[in-house]
């Protein structure tokens, strides 16, 4: 391909990818893959590039434009040699009009840095949007262990994180066979501290209410070393499913998984009703923690949108705190940076639960700063994903 056809290509790309955050379909990156296979004759080094210009417009435009062609306008403005590819050339994209439209830059929409919690000052937009490093977390169950400074010499250990090592973004990882063999996951530093602050215990009973795809019980398991019975939960069935395959490669074997249909929650889990001495609440949420890894979710999100998020965790916390045994703890978590989805919402859970309390106290030293009654980690203050935690303890 030409230099000027990966640009056309792109901006297709980024026409499906922006109709897709409007309508709030598939994500950027089923969508860049779908549009590779389509285009077979498309080599490696045409891969790279096109998705580099998809990649770098969405970090650029702070909304989603009214066409791919506005965004890689935006991009090429202050780019000569990007401008110069727009040359009417066979599969190029057409010369550039002076009064054509642009896709507005920056972060985000400023109704949507308005909702940021307190904590995030201006300072910290940048580092939002910067391509995350790939985290890896050993697996404590496996007897070999991981020993990252001799699989992975290119990397460093995670500041706090025990378990942690960061490499730099896109390291093929998954490909040694020490991720085959159990000996590591993928798991950003975020993820990592919100596991360790559940404070799980060798033998206790614990429910992950949010399981997904399970990287969180994972790390639960990995912490209580296989010796605790974890009850993993979601409503997603393809979700959930992806679990059981990577505790067997694991070697965690007392994972229980559970389907729970939406809206029988309670009912479905009657039988762990007061017993959990543990509960973790990874609640589905903006995702605004999260843009390093995809940024069109700022494409995406929308007051009505916002406001479901908010109503479903609310819920879940309340399903939640019913799960907890007289003086255990429900840890809650989201990967976002709005106050609403965060201290707001615990603010909430706490008068409506009169007797419960917020710990402190259980991050390690230098990460995550206060926010009301939990925690704030963002990518400038702790160099991970944007997270709200907060650890709840129910009365005796």
């Amino acid at each position: 391909m030409t230099p000027a056809a990966r640009i056309q290509t792109a901006i297709e790309i980024l026409d499906a990818i922006a109709a897709a955050a409007r309508e709030g379909g598939a994500p950027a990156d089923a969508i860049f893959a779908e549009a590779m296979r389509a285009r077979r004759y498309a080599g490696s080094k045409d891969r790279r590039a096109i998705r580099s210009h998809v990649y770098d417009a969405i970090r650029a435009v702070r909304s989603a434009p009214v066409s791919g062609r506005a965004a890689m306008l935006a991009l090429a403005d202050p780019q000569p040699e990007l401008a110069a590819l727009f040359d009417g050339s066979p599969y190029g994209p057409a010369p550039i009009a002076a009064d054509e439209p642009r896709a507005e830059t920056g972060l985000a929409a400023q109704a949507l840095i308005d909702l940021f919690d307190p904590l995030v000052g201006d300072g910290e937009y940048g580092a939002m949007l910067t391509r995350a490093p790939l985290d890896l977390r050993a697996n404590r169950i496996k007897a070999e262990g991981a020993d990252f400074a001799t699989l992975f010499p290119e990397g460093e250990a995670i500041p706090g994180a025990p378990d942690g090592w960061r490499l730099p973004p896109e390291t093929p990882a998954i490909q040694h066979p020490a991720y085959a063999e159990g000996r590591f996951e993928v798991q950003d530093a975020a993820s990592q501290f919100a596991s360790a602050a559940l404070d799980a215990a060798l033998g206790q009973p614990i429910v992950d209410l949010c399981a997904g795809g399970g990287g969180k019980t994972l790390a639960i398991a990995s912490l209580t070393g296989n010796d605790a019975d974890i009850l993993a939960c979601d409503t997603n069935r393809a979700r959930l499913q992806q679990l059981a395959p990577r505790a067997e490669r694991a070697g965690a074997t007392r994972i229980e998984t559970r389907l729970l249909n939406p809206g029988q929650e309670t009912d479905m889990l009657a039988d762990w009703r007061g017993r959990a001495a543990r509960v973790f609440v990874d609640a589905p949420c903006s995702g605004s923690g999260t843009w390093r890894r995809s940024p069109e979710l700022r494409w995406r999100l929308t007051p009505a949108r916002l406001e479901r998020h908010r109503a479903d965790q609310a819920k879940l916390l309340d399903i939640a705190a019913d799960l907890v045994a007289p003086g255990g703890k429900l840890l809650y978590a989201v990967c976002s940076i709005i106050t609403r989805e965060g201290r707001a919402q615990v603010d909430d859970f706490l008068n409506r639960h009169p007797g419960w309390t917020a710990d402190a106290g259980y991050l390690p030293d230098g990460i995550g700063r206060a926010a009301g009654a939990g925690f704030l980690l963002t990518p400038a203050h702790d160099h991970s994903d944007g997270f709200f935690l907060a650890r709840l303890t129910s009365p005796c």
